[in-house]
């Protein structure tokens, strides 16, 4: 089965030169033949922090993770500042201050 990709979904592909990577969809060329990935990770450490054009046959996305605990949102806050994600930080940031107050409130 193959997942409708879409904006944001964080991806694993294949650049054109066999690079792996693992980044977020930034945007779809009108025939949605191509995603423009903005690269978080990749085997080709020049690369990182970019925004590169993947055949969309080569990506696919990952699982969504379900966050248990606050070291888990603590590094993907360091992440979504990595790469610069506002909206992401700022969910993130809600998340882990809601989870503090529910510790201070039931004590």
């Amino acid at each position: 089965m193959n997942t409708i990709l879409t904006t944001g979904d964080w991806v694993k592909g294949t650049s054109r030169d066999g690079e792996l990577i693992i980044g977020y969809i930034e945007n779809f060329d009108i025939q949605g033949t191509t995603v423009s990935a903005k690269v978080v990770t990749s085997d080709n450490r020049e690369i990182e922090g970019l925004s590169i054009p993947l055949l969309a046959k080569d990506v696919k996305k990952l699982p969504e993770v379900k966050i248990a605990n606050k070291e888990q949102i603590q590094f993907l806050i360091d992440l979504a500042l990595s790469t610069g994600d506002e909206e992401w930080f700022l969910e993130l940031t809600a998340k882990l201050n809601a989870m503090k107050n529910l510790v201070k409130n039931t004590r």
